[in-house]
Formats: structure tokens, C-alpha cells, sequence
């Protein structure tokens, strides 16, 4: 996959459509699978307490190539970090801590914080427990749950006869959390990974940490800087014409009065992403680009495919307020190019 993709979309009559890949229709296609892949409505991936994204461990029971999928999403997230491209997906942090782990992938207690907080803080509870630990009635055994039905599994092997001690707590402890971080997840996590590095080479993604990771993923948690973005944007087309250049001029000025919100919501809208790119907007590909078009009568739209922002020559900047809102508060202006 590190070849640029040529794609061909098929319309509802099953024709091909029209029209040459220059990048954008690659770009879509990539936007599109990832967005759906990771959506946890198709059930292989999960959403933490946190909103962040995480395998689904009973996704064995999606159909025997439940594999195939997680080798698949993860080669299209590959090809994404391998093009630069962002993409609004977070995942949970111990997750990201296995892509770049030098160990194997295996992870510690510490990132359980990160899964399930509550489950942390109870056996952070049972560490400090001052009473006899007997009386709580443990064993080596966890629950887990299996699409509404609960399943008893054994921490080690006979765990459902032996009971949870002082002196066997951390143990008790270590192995619960190595059973929610490692074992329940762990052919989901090795065909994913597989499928990023049959992208990106593994020494690659080591260079960086879990956080740094995400940064490359989904774009930096940082305020976003309207004087950066102007200087790394792109015109598309001609603005002798006056009127043109007056929108320009009436956008750079509405956008420098945005909300961080706002102008969040205006970063998704012209590139599928809310946020900016590790090192600024000089790393943005493809670059961010305003186009002004003559037609008054239309909303504001863009073309996420290629980060394009286009923009009808209203002579009131009122007007270009208020329909630049609607527009981004319906997501009424995106169309495909």
C-alpha cells in the first residue's frame, strides 16, 4: 500500500463514474473506510468511558474472518500515517502504547487507567485494603461480559478455587489487569498491528510515544492559529477580480473573531479533521486551499478529499458570517470533487 491508490467510484447503477484520481478520490476513499471501519456500531472496535477507541474482545463472534477486518483497518491506518493524513479518530492510550511498545505489546497495571477507570480505581482500593481480604470472597476469576451474556474466566489455571489473599493480592491484581489489557484483545491487537506495519515500518512508530502517536494520527490538541493557517494557504484560481479578493479579506477577519470552537468546526468542515497537523498547517496535505466561486445563491462547501474550502463572492461580509455558520453548524457544504 505505500504506491499511491488509484480509485474508482461506481455509482448506484453500478457504472463507473467518471473523472481522474489526482489524490482527493484516494484521500476520500481512505476518510470513508477509516471513518466506517472504526465506527463501533460495526462492532469491532469499542468505546471507552474516555470516548476513545479500543478492540472489541468478543469480536470472535462477528464471523470467523473477524481477523481479516482488524488486519485490513489496520493497514488502512497505515497507509494514512504513511500519506500524512489525519484522520478524527482517538484511541485509547494503552491501545497506541502497544503499536510502539518495544515489549512485545504486552502492558502493565498502570495502563488500565486508560480502559476502565473504575475497574483501576477498585483494585488501587484492594492494594491499600487494611481489612481481611478473605471477606471480600475473591478468586482468581473474572467476569466478562459477551454481547449481554456474562462469562466466568480463570486468571490462572484452577483460579476459580483459589481465593484471593493478603499476601496473593498483587498478584491477583497484576493478573487481572494483564487479562483486560493483554489476553482478552490479543489476536485482535496482533492482526491490527500487523496490518500498520505491512505500511510503515515498525522502527518508524517506535520513534514515537503513545501521545506523539495520536498527534500523528488525528492532528495536535493545540489551539488552532489563524495567522498559521493563512500563511500556509493556497488560492485556487484567479482574485484579480476585486470582489474576490474582498471575500478573502472578510473571511481572514471573520475567522480571527471564531470561537476555538468554531474555528474547530470550520477545520472539520473544509478538511475531516478538527485539528492541526503536529507542526502547524505547513504540514497539512493536502495543503488547505480557499476557492471563490461567483455563485451567490449557494452556501458555503468544501472538498474534504483535497482540503478545499470554497467560498461564494458575497459582497456583504454579513452574509458571509451568517451562511459560513449555517453551513457549518448543518453540514449542509460538503459535496465531493
Amino acid at each position: 500500500l505505500r504506491p499511491r491508490l488509484n480509485v474508482v467510484f461506481f455509482n448506484q447503477a453500478n457504472v463507473e463514474e467518471m473523472g481522474f484520481d489526482g489524490g482527493g478520490l484516494s484521500r476520500e476513499f481512505l476518510t470513508e473506510v477509516i471513518q466506517s471501519g472504526f465506527n463501533p456500531t460495526r462492532g469491532y472496535f469499542l468505546y471507552t468511558d474516555d470516548n476513545t477507541l479500543y478492540p472489541n474482545p468478543n469480536a470472535s463472534a462477528l464471523g470467523e474472518d473477524y481477523l481479516k477486518h482488524y488486519y485490513f483497518l489496520g493497514r488502512m491506518l497505515g497507509k494514512a500515517l504513511y500519506e500524512g493524513m489525519l484522520v478524527e479518530i482517538r484511541f485509547a492510550h494503552f491501545f497506541l502504547a502497544k503499536l510502539v511498545s518495544r515489549t512485545g505489546g504486552s502492558l502493565g497495571f498502570d495502563y488500565l487507567h486508560s480502559l476502565d477507570r473504575e475497574l483501576y480505581r477498585q483494585l488501587c482500593n484492594l492494594k491499600k485494603y487494611r481489612g481481611n481480604v478473605r471477606d471480600l470472597e475473591l478468586d482468581f476469576t473474572i467476569v466478562q461480559d459477551n454481547f449481554g451474556e456474562s462469562k466466568v474466566v480463570e486468571l490462572k489455571p484452577g483460579g476459580g478455587s483459589i481465593p484471593v489473599t493478603e499476601a496473593t493480592r498483587v498478584e491477583y491484581i497484576h493478573l487481572v489487569a494483564n487479562y483486560k489489557l493483554n489476553r482478552q484483545i490479543y489476536p485482535q491487537s496482533r492482526a491490527f498491528i500487523a496490518g500498520v506495519t505491512d505500511v510503515v515500518y515498525l522502527e518508524w512508530l517506535r520513534l514515537f510515544d503513545a501521545e506523539e502517536l495520536q498527534v500523528l494520527i488525528s492532528g495536535a490538541d493545540t489551539d488552532i492559529s489563524v495567522e498559521d493557517l493563512r500563511q500556509h494557504t493556497v488560492y485556487v484560481g484567479s482574485l484579480e477580480n476585486p470582489d474576490y479578493q474582498k471575500t478573502v479579506d472578510d473571511f481572514w477577519s471573520i475567522l480571527s473573531t471564531f470561537s476555538e470552537s468554531q474555528k474547530r468546526d470550520l477545520l472539520r468542515f473544509a478538511t475531516a479533521c478538527s485539528r492541526p497537523p503536529m507542526f502547524g498547517f505547513r504540514d497539512l496535505q493536502p495543503p488547505f486551499s480557499i476557492q471563490i466561486v461567483p455563485d451567490i445563491t449557494r452556501l458555503p462547501t468544501s472538498s474534504t478529499c483535497m482540503n478545499l474550502l470554497k467560498l461564494p463572492a458575497y459582497a456583504d461580509k454579513a452574509v458571509l458570517q451568517e451562511r459560513l455558520l449555517y453551513a457549518l453548524n448543518s453540514n449542509a457544504g460538503f459535496e465531493y470533487s
